[in-house]
C-alpha cells in the first residue's frame, strides 16, 4: 500500500509519484517569459563569429532559429511540460568582451506558463553556438541560464 505523502508540489501526487498537473479549469491568459543565458569563449572564436568565419556557417542565425525551434519542442522534451499554444518567439544575440549574451521572449495566451519554453530556447540556443565553435574554441563555457521575467494578464472579452 502506497503512504500518502503532503508536499504542495504540483507535479507530484499524495503518493510521491510523478504527474502532470490537471490545467483543465484553469482560464486562457496571456503570458510571456523572458530567459536569458551566456555562451563565454575566447576573442578569436568571438571575431571569427563576427566575421562569419566559422566553418560550419552563421553562428547567430543558426542559434536563433535553433532556439525559435526549442521552444516549439519543449513539451516534447519536458516530460511533463504541458504542450501549449506558442504565439511570439524571440531571440536576441549580443556579441560581448567576454562571449554572447542570448535572451529568449515567448508569448503565449494559453492556460499555464512559457517559462519552460524561454529556458530551453536558450539553453538550445547556447549548445548551438557551443556546437558551431567547439573546433576552434575548446574553453568555451555555457553559464547562467536562467529566467528573468514571467507574466501573465487576464483577457477580458469585448461584447458588442
Amino acid at each position: 500500500m502506497e503512504q500518502e505523502i503532503s508536499h504542495g508540489l504540483t507535479h507530484i501526487n499524495e503518493h510521491g509519484k510523478a504527474q502532470m498537473v490537471d490545467i483543465s479549469g484553469k482560464e486562457r491568459v496571456r503570458r510571456t517569459a523572458r530567459a536569458a543565458g551566456f555562451v563565454r569563449m575566447s576573442a578569436a572564436t568571438l571575431q571569427a563569429i563576427r566575421d562569419n568565419t566559422i566553418a560550419k556557417g552563421d553562428v547567430l542565425a543558426t542559434a536563433r532559429i535553433a532556439g525559435i525551434m526549442a521552444a516549439k519542442e519543449t513539451s516534447r522534451l519536458i516530460p511533463l511540460c504541458h504542450n501549449i499554444e506558442i504565439e511570439q518567439v524571440t531571440i536576441d544575440l549580443d556579441l560581448t568582451d567576454a562571449g554572447v549574451r542570448i535572451e529568449a521572449r515567448c508569448v503565449c495566451t494559453d492556460k499555464t506558463g512559457i517559462e519552460m519554453e524561454a529556458l530551453t530556447a536558450v539553453s538550445v540556443a547556447a549548445l548551438t553556438i557551443y556546437d558551431m565553435c567547439k573546433a576552434i574554441d575548446k574553453g568555451m563555457v555555457i553559464e547562467t541560464i536562467h529566467l528573468i521575467e514571467k507574466t501573465k494578464e487576464v483577457l477580458h472579452e469585448t461584447t458588442h
